[in-house]
Order: structure tokens, then sequence, then C-alpha cells
């Protein structure tokens, strides 16, 4: 999987396909929502933001994105 690494926490937020965020710290991992709120697993604490930039909507650059004709 493709994610972010915390510049502090230094762990691994990533999408997990089903709209939440998998964050792993070392051997623990968690699962969490895209506003950050504990879904499941050993890790408890995760970064709102971060949990935003990796699980919110991905939305087009609406200078890159193809116009209709």
């Amino acid at each position: 999987m493709l994610g972010l690494v915390h510049p502090f926490s230094k762990a691994l937020y990533e999408q997990d396909g089903h709209g939440h965020v998998r964050v792993t710290q070392g051997t623990k991992v968690g699962l969490f929502t895209s506003e950050g709120v504990w879904v499941e697993g050993e890790v408890f604490e995760a970064d709102p933001q971060f949990c935003g930039w990796v699980g919110g909507p991905k939305l087009a650059h609406h200078r890159i994105a193809r116009s209709q004709p």
C-alpha cells in the first residue's frame, strides 16, 4: 500500500481500500476513520489531519481536469 509517514511519530498512514486509514507504528496497527476516530487495533491515537489527507476524498485539480466538449 502507498501512504504517508508522519514527520513526528514516524507512523505510516495508509488507506485500507474500505474508507478507513490504517496506522502502523512499529509492529502495532490501528484502524481509524478519515476523521481520526479509532475503529480497532492496538494503536489508539492518530493525527486527525493526517487521517484526512490520507483517507479523505481525492479531488481533481480544476486546472488539470479535462473538460467535456
